[in-house]
């Protein structure tokens, strides 16, 4: 079984490609070219998903190519432990446990404790872009990669002077690890990694150092630690503000940019969603489901472990499809079309499963809702650009829009929905 994900037919319609995995009999399969195994049917995803003992994540956060030399020497330079996304047990039950105490992860402590923030994050970026009536504007770098880091960066304390290098630090790491940059520019995103690194560092020393803790994430993180290491270390807590300046934003950048996309796409959707943002959470759901930030994920076995019909070794790294799984047939009805309101849009396996459920899903959902319904609201006129070409970031695990251009308060020409590439999209507005 052969997967490009840095071909140009995987980056333009990734589903033609899930549909002919998950029609093969065999249930998973070893892609070469990557030297992974692929997993791609719903019910199996899931199963790994909620089995850390056998699907460990020790390696999750190790390049998917090998780097060179120069490289790996600047990598081998980040000590940073590992707390969430690569963490087994026992350091994730406890790490997890000083998440679930710091960050709010529930709808309603959400709500209460980020709220406001969203809402006057939301309310100056679509003010800035109302005032551009009549031009064109990009809305990734412009909205959806904006909001979700002035957000993160507003619960962790970081100043906003900082967004620039965290952007490019960040971006930096997701292409490292999960991207296929040449030797030249590894060494480049490593040094960048490095630095991003000391950086979260900087921020915890500093709070140590002054004694003076506030109610930003960092501050509540030492709060919570209560100088015990055996409930958290100090570079732990930089590690976990070194995780969160990365899954904070980059997800919900694509969420909110894959989410535009579909509503855009039909003029006649954006303008009942402006009507009515009621109908906004289904569509948040379904994009989700139908177009996931995050369409691949890895795990490494732990143990011999059958899959469909297939045995995979122990020691094996495997790719889960989350894309594939969120298509699979057997899971949902119709699965190539975009319907908000079929009633199993809530199985989808975007934000994971089982003990690594992602912590951010809450804040993912709100900002979402926030900013799709105000942008609606506000700018009612927003269409998506004719000269409008989709094309994304080259990427094993990421799907990230390079851009999204649109134009303000320029009235559809047509009730005709804007051409896509790759599946039927059927909206049905109510």
């Amino acid at each position: 079984m052969r997967l490009n994900p840095f071909s140009r037919v995987y980056l333009t319609d990734p589903a033609g490609v899930w549909r002919r995995i998950l029609d093969d009999p065999a249930g998973a399969h070893y892609a070469e070219d990557l030297d992974l195994w692929l997993i791609s049917r719903h019910a199996h995803v899931r199963r790994a998903l909620a089995d850390a003992a056998t699907f460990a994540n020790a390696l999750t956060l190790v390049p998917v190519y090998e780097v060179c030399p120069a490289a790996l020497s600047v990598i081998m330079q980040i000590d940073a432990p590992p707390t969430t996304a690569a963490a087994d047990p026992p350091t994730h039950p406890r790490t997890r446990r000083a998440l679930r105490a710091t960050f709010a992860n529930t709808a309603e402590r959400v709500e209460a404790e980020y709220g406001a923030i969203v809402r006057r994050r939301v309310e100056q970026l679509v003010s800035r872009l109302a005032a551009r009536q009549g031009e064109q504007v990009d809305l990734v770098p412009d909205f959806a990669t904006e909001l979700p880091l002035l957000v993160v960066l507003d619960i962790l304390g970081v100043p906003d002077a900082d967004i620039g290098r965290i952007r490019s630090w960040a971006d930096g790491q997701i292409a490292l690890i999960w991207g296929q940059p040449d030797p030249a520019e590894q060494v480049r995103l490593a040094q960048g990694l490095l630095e991003f690194w000391h950086y979260c560092e900087e921020l915890v020393r500093r709070r140590v150092d002054s004694g003076q803790q506030g109610d930003d994430f960092i501050s509540r993180a030492l709060t919570y630690r209560d100088d015990d290491d055996s409930v958290l270390t100090v570079p732990e807590v930089a590690s976990l503000a070194f995780n969160l300046l990365v899954a904070g934003h980059e997800t919900t950048a694509g969420l909110l940019a894959h989410t535009l996309d579909q509503a855009l796409s039909d003029p006649r959707q954006w303008s009942a969603i402006a009507a009515d943002p009621g109908l906004v959470p289904a569509f948040v759901a379904e994009t989700l489901r139908f177009a996931p930030a995050i369409d691949g994920w890895l795990r490494v076995t732990t143990r011999d472990v059958t899959v469909g019909a297939v045995t995979i070794p122990a020691g094996a790294r495997c790719l889960l499809l989350i894309g594939a799984a969120n298509r699979d047939p057997a899971a949902f009805q119709d699965p190539d079309r975009f319907d908000p309101h079929r009633p199993d849009v809530g199985n989808h396996l975007s934000f994971g499963h089982g003990p690594h459920f992602c912590i951010g899903a809450g804040l993912a959902r709100l900002e979402a809702g926030i900013a799709i319904s105000r942008l609606a609201q506000t700018i009612p006129g927003l269409r998506l650009s004719p000269e409008q070409h989709r094309s994304y970031k080259p990427n094993v695990a990421f799907r990230a829009h390079r851009r999204l251009l649109a134009t303000i308060d320029i009235p559809a020409s047509s009730d005709e929905p804007v051409a896509r590439g790759g599946a039927t999209a059927e909206v049905r507005a109510g």
